[in-house]
């Protein structure tokens, strides 16, 4: 048994084994789990791919006169951003869009700009476009605003996403006639493709599968940046059927993240855009792994050939609830190009960067390694199967007049 402040001691003294999501399945086949909990410290993990339930929150500063945004409206190069907080706080949520963008008129359904691209253009030091209006009150008399703002010059700009990393995913496939949009990309007719979106053994949720070291306060890598565990996300699941490894069958854990946007990096956040279906944001994420004992250092060490992940029919059976899946595959099978549903050869996509995961993972090892980044012990676990927390679908209820 080893703890997180003798690790800790060990960075600092620049002692510390540290290895990647990916070495560590070799030193474990060739050393066995026990032996490579001794000699390894950290594992680091790492994932890249949309991530919709993102977005950021400022304080824009005050204006002469005052305004009080709450109750008005505000716009970022026309993207709609929250308001309902006090005077001059907003939120800019990743998915979205303008609701009248020349863009999206010259290419129809292509929904080709929103927040998840502004989050990025501030990172590159571009200036945006702020209009708002307001209401006006005795302390706050005035009604319109209209200026550029950049990240520099903003008070507090903090990415806060509300549900990021899922602990394995559905593989996308569509049964109609017609090509669908979705959130998991074009899905093409009769099982044209098969689309995922997961880093496999690269992912951070799913080399600590029952959270024993990923809890509220852990300290992650974060769209280039240091960032942290707020939560665990929204949607978390931990009560859906899993292996014997831990692996859940569905997709399960997730977890709300929040750092500095000003220590962060265009290259690990991006606006992206999905045809016929939306805006989002790509968002880098690693999460060290303590390795504290040989039952972390097995988990640590699962491998593509042993993550499942079901495959989802999209275009009746996902919108409509339909229970149920046709099959199930695994990682290195969808990394390879091409799987099987049905008996038929379907060509694989991916929707997440298995190159930028593998990049996180071993600049986040260099961060530790040099002393930069010390792990933290989390303050709170995140819910696991034991705490009875699911996800619930919505119950419908008719409106009637009370």
């Amino acid at each position: 048994m080893k703890t997180i402040a003798e690790i800790n001691k060990k960075i600092k003294e620049g002692r510390a084994v540290v290895v990647t999501a990916e070495e560590i399945i070799d030193l474990v086949d060739k050393k066995g789990a026990k032996k490579t909990a001794e000699e390894v410290d950290v594992v680091t993990t790492g994932t890249f791919g949309p991530m919709c339930s993102s977005g950021a929150y400022f304080n824009i500063g005050h204006s002469k006169p005052r305004i009080k945004l709450g109750g008005g409206t505000c716009r970022l190069n026309d993207v709609p951003a929250y308001a309902g907080f006090a005077a001059v706080d907003i939120y800019l949520g990743a998915t979205a869009i303008p609701d009248d963008d020349p863009r999206n008129k010259i290419y129809p359904g292509e929904f080709r700009y929103g927040g998840g691209h502004i989050i990025q253009e501030l990172l590159e030091g571009k200036d945006i476009r702020l209009e708002a209006t307001a209401y006006g009150t005795d302390c706050y008399p005035r009604r319109k605003l209209e200026t550029l703002i950049s990240l520099k010059d903003l008070n507090e700009a903090v990415l806060f996403n509300i549900r990021n990393s899922y602990q394995n995913y559905n593989v996308a496939v569509n049964t109609s006639d017609k090509i669908i949009y979705t959130y998991m990309g074009a899905l093409k007719p009769n099982i044209g493709n098969a689309n995922y979106c997961s880093a496999g053994q690269l992912s951070p949720l799913l080399k600590d599968p029952y959270y024993k070291t990923i809890g509220v306060g852990t300290r992650i890598f974060l769209g280039g940046g240091i960032g942290y565990v707020a939560w665990h996300g929204t949607q978390h699941n931990p009560m859906v059927k899993r292996r014997e490894n831990g692996i859940p069958c569905a997709p399960a854990g997730t977890l709300a993240v929040i750092g500095d946007l000003k220590q962060m990096k265009a290259e690990w956040l991006r606006g992206t855009s999905m045809l016929g279906y939306g805006v989002s944001l790509n968002v880098g994420i690693g999460v060290p792994i303590p390795v504290l004992n040989e039952e972390i250092a097995k988990s640590a060490a699962i491998k593509d050939e042993e993550i499942y992940a079901p495959i989802v029919e999209y275009s009746q059976n996902y919108p409509h609830f339909v229970a149920g899946t046709l099959g199930e595959v695994n990682y290195a099978q969808l990394k390879s190009g091409k799987i099987t549903v049905q008996g038929k050869e379907v060509p694989t996509g991916a929707f997440s960067s298995y190159s930028k995961a593998r990049e996180i993972a071993e600049e986040l090892k260099s961060w530790i390694k040099k002393g930069d980044f010390l792990l933290s012990e989390p303050v709170a676990p995140i819910p696991g199967a034991e705490s009875g927390y699911t996800f619930k679908p919505l119950k419908e209820r008719p409106i009637t007049q009370l």
